[in-house]
């Protein structure tokens, strides 16, 4: 591996797994929650020591989620040790456990921004999902909790064929309930995702087309729009900016218009920065982070690359954060866009997309395989004299 090869890496995103217990069996779940807390939870004494370790690399993003992370009593002291240690701590969580006393709890541990998870515009779509009946109107109350003491508000959108007709209708709820974002996520075959990957994952072609439609509404929406676990989705943006070009129109800018968070106006981030700095909520960067610029914690310490790939890095019960940020072979190799295989390792869009290599190493057992998600047919590996490939009709 040569360093001109090697992609700079400093962690900008970690999400940790407080616990795996959690009030809901949602049947996508990374986690495989239960409602028990697991005995292997890392101590309040362990957490507050990983806080510590990781606080050399602030300031950066740390999302606390689980399982369902409110089902911990000490993560509020966890959230606010992070907080004063000038970490930006954000919290994800399925929404139904906030009532106006634990928004206030929220926001007095130094949370700047909640991501609550709506898989479905009606109370039928979302509760299937979700394993819960009520899931979906304690959600929208929790949503408006958080915003009625100044939380910012995230509504994150797991895409699978019992919601994908549903998308446009999610956006228009996300802009009725005034977030400030809407993240969109693919679903990756791990955990229990991985039993019904077949029937509820949607086709590559499909995946196309959402993401070509999904960047269209991030010029109108008004409201920050990610794709996560969708890196195909930073060669479709490139594509449709360079078609514009062509056509002589206007070509948007790739980054996110400033947004208020935490009641800050003008502000991307909690800290005020430009969308381009660390700790960017919104921030537009490139497909697949897992390893450079994200990792993910386990309820039990161990360091992955992402939460979607089950590949440990680490264990911080063991070992510093940054002994495993900074030594780990298996995030020096992904940092490494060289290995990757098959059309991936062929792409011309390759530093852009990365493809998903959780999504590779779910449904082929090899990280650094090509992105079963993606149509897109690399220039090098098309026959003389081929036409373009066109993104999908939007």
């Amino acid at each position: 591996m040569t360093p001109a090869a090697t992609i700079q890496a400093r962690p900008r995103l970690v999400f940790w797994e407080l616990t795996t217990g959690c009030n809901l069996s949602c049947i996508h779940c990374r986690a495989s929650a239960t409602e028990l807390m697991s005995p292997d939870d890392l101590s309040t004494a362990e957490c507050l020591r990983i806080v510590d370790d990781m606080a050399h690399y602030a300031p950066f993003i740390l999302v606390l989620s689980g399982g369902e992370p409110l089902w911990r009593r000490d993560v509020f002291e966890i959230a606010a040790h992070a907080h004063e240690r000038n970490i930006h701590v954000a919290l994800a969580t399925n929404g139904t456990l906030v009532d106006e006393a634990m928004a206030v709890r929220i926001k007095e541990a130094g949370i700047v921004r909640v991501a609550i998870s709506l898989d479905g515009t009606d109370r039928a779509t979302h509760d299937s999902f979700r394993g819960h009946a009520g899931a979906f109107e304690a959600a929208i109350h929790g949503i408006r909790c958080l915003q009625e003491v100044g939380i910012s508000t995230q509504i994150n959108t797991t895409v699978s064929r019992h919601n994908a007709h549903q998308l446009p209708e999610m956006v228009e709820l996300a802009k009725k309930l005034k977030v400030d974002a809407f993240h969109l996520f693919l679903l990756v075959p791990v955990g229990c995702g991985l039993t019904i990957a077949k029937d509820q994952s949607v086709s590559a072609e499909e995946a196309e087309r959402i993401l070509n439609w999904y960047y269209d509404r991030s010029l109108d929406s008004g409201m920050e729009l990610k794709a996560t676990c969708a890196p195909q989705y930073y060669r479709i943006a490139r594509q449709r900016r360079a078609e514009a070009r062509r056509a002589g129109e206007a070509v948007p800018d790739l980054m996110p218009r400033p947004l208020k968070v935490g009641g800050a106006a003008g502000s991307s981030h909690p800290g005020g920065h430009p969308a381009g700095h660390p700790t960017a909520l919104n921030q537009m960067t490139r497909g697949c982070l897992a390893g450079s610029a994200v990792c993910f914690i386990s309820h039990k310490g161990v360091v992955q690359p992402c939460g979607y790939l089950p590949l440990e890095a680490g264990d911080l019960r063991r070992q510093s954060f940054q002994d495993v940020w900074e030594a780990s072979q298996l995030f020096a190799e992904l940092r490494d866009p060289d290995v990757l295989e098959g059309k991936c390792g062929r792409c011309e869009f390759k530093l852009v997309c990365l493809g998903c290599r959780a999504r590779s190493y779910g449904m082929t057992g090899n990280w650094k395989g090509e992105e079963p998600f993606c149509v897109y047919e690399p220039h090098s590996m098309r026959p003389t004299g081929a036409e373009g490939c066109h993104p999908a009709s939007h």
